[in-house]
């Protein structure tokens, strides 16, 4: 079994993403548990009052609330994850507060067709109980893997702490280029360069730089010149500083 998930961009850049274990994703589990269980208590409980609405102002009472209170309760039990995940990136509350995330096994985020499959196999994967097969299936697989992984083409990952060791850079009163609009994945290749920049050759750390600081001029759309790497060193801590990533 590996512990971690390597991904070259194509900027040369190696990502390493830590993959989640048993132990990780049983806790995250666990507390979407208790947020599902808590949705499901606010729901019977409006459902209750509902009914005892429509009995008083009706005389009788009708059946429309229970058919909702239904339906909300099919989407709390099974929609919960895949919606959380669509909405979220791969993210569910529990998974949000253990530091997971799902991605792609090609390092991708999540999509949602691959949240929809991943949680329909959900269903195989918690038999005969207590997740009993996804955690057999964690275990023998080389990426720690549920059959719904292994049916959607996807990893859980921990999100781990950026390793801070480039020199800080000041922000002052300079205006902002507007790195907060950058997704966490753009955020990442950044952050690893600059991280790595030394152990690269300098064609190849040059060339790297120009590729990714080309990409965050045109996703920023700011205008080309200046040096691609004191670019990509303002970006980084203007992300971090209105992010305050980890």
């Amino acid at each position: 079994m590996i512990e971690k998930l390597t991904i070259d961009t194509p900027e040369q850049i190696a990502l390493d993403y830590a993959l989640a274990g048993v132990g990780s994703r049983c806790l995250a589990l666990a507390l979407d548990t208790l947020f599902q269980a808590a949705l499901m208590v606010i729901l019977i409980l409006l459902v209750i009052g509902a009914s005892a609405l429509q009995a008083r102002v009706g005389g009788t009472p009708d059946v429309w609330p229970l058919a909702v209170g239904l339906l909300l309760a099919f989407l709390v039990f099974y929609g919960y994850f895949a919606i959380f995940e669509m909405v979220w990136q791969g993210q569910t509350p529990g998974k949000r507060i253990v530091g997971l995330r799902v991605i792609s096994a090609t390092g991708h985020p999540l999509t949602a067709q691959a949240a929809l499959l991943r949680n329909l196999v959900r269903i195989v994967d918690s038999l005969p109980g207590v997740y009993a097969i996804g955690v057999l299936t964690m275990l023998i697989t080389e990426r720690s893997q549920r059959l719904g992984d292994l049916a959607a083409g996807s990893v859980v990952v921990h999100e781990r702490p950026i390793d801070h060791q480039e020199p800080a850079v000041e922000l002052g009163n300079a205006p902002r280029i507007g790195a907060s609009r950058l997704r966490e994945a753009e955020f990442e290749v950044v952050a690893t360069f600059l991280r790595r920049r030394a152990d690269l050759e300098w064609e190849v750390r040059e060339r790297a730089a120009g590729d990714i600081a080309n990409r965050v001029r045109r996703i920023l759309e700011l205008p080309q010149g200046g040096s691609d790497e004191e670019l990509l060193e303002r970006v980084a801590a203007e992300y971090r500083a209105g992010r305050a990533y980890r």
